[in-house]
């Protein structure tokens, strides 16, 4: 029973600090790695890929003949792509891609429960003006500025102004002349 309820406080304690961005990560994590099994494995539709062509000026490449798994993601104009495969044939590099649909659902709904934090929905009414104006005229505000460090504050105590003029030496610091 305590090792339950000790558990059940961690979570509580971890679900406060990381919030709905730590259960959006793990989503994205489980995610990830699905899909890289699934790519692993061949487990694909082909008809869903998408094949680029990247020009590479390399003088002694070694080409390959056949696709090689690779792994990696990149977006492209707010989508994602997740790496499948890829070859070197003579000067040109063949990715082949496919779109990762589920990033993009994770990134959606993470950007539309960031929304609910930032902006109004669009048919709210906008009563609230009022208020705010009325906050703005009738309360008191007050703005004090003060040192946060004594760095460029000297405070004079004793200046003795009784030394002759001619007794002082001033050391003037200046770049020299040029030539």
């Amino acid at each position: 029973m305590r090792k339950t309820t000790s558990f059940a406080l961690i979570l509580i304690l971890l679900f406060n600090v990381a919030g709905y961005y730590g259960i959006f990560l793990g989503f994205h994590y489980t995610h990830t790695n699905r899909l890289v099994q699934r790519l692993d494995n061949a487990a694909y539709d082909t008809s869903q890929t998408i094949t680029i062509k990247i020009p590479i000026a390399i003088p002694y490449a070694a080409g390959t003949g056949e696709f090689e798994r690779v792994d990696g993601a990149f977006e492209q104009n707010g989508e994602s792509y997740r790496l499948v495969k890829q070859k070197l044939q003579h000067d040109t590099l063949y990715m082949v891609c496919i779109k990762d649909k589920g990033t993009n659902r994770i990134r959606q709904a993470l950007a539309d429960y960031v929304k609910t934090f930032t902006d109004k929905p669009v048919n709210a009414k906008h009563g609230g003006k009022v208020m705010t104006g009325f906050i703005k005229d009738f309360l008191l505000t007050s703005v004090h500025i003060t040192a946060a460090s004594p760095g460029w504050n000297y405070s004079l105590t004793a200046v003795d102004f009784n030394i002759p003029v001619d007794s002082r030496s001033i050391a003037v610091y200046s770049p020299p002349p040029q030539s």
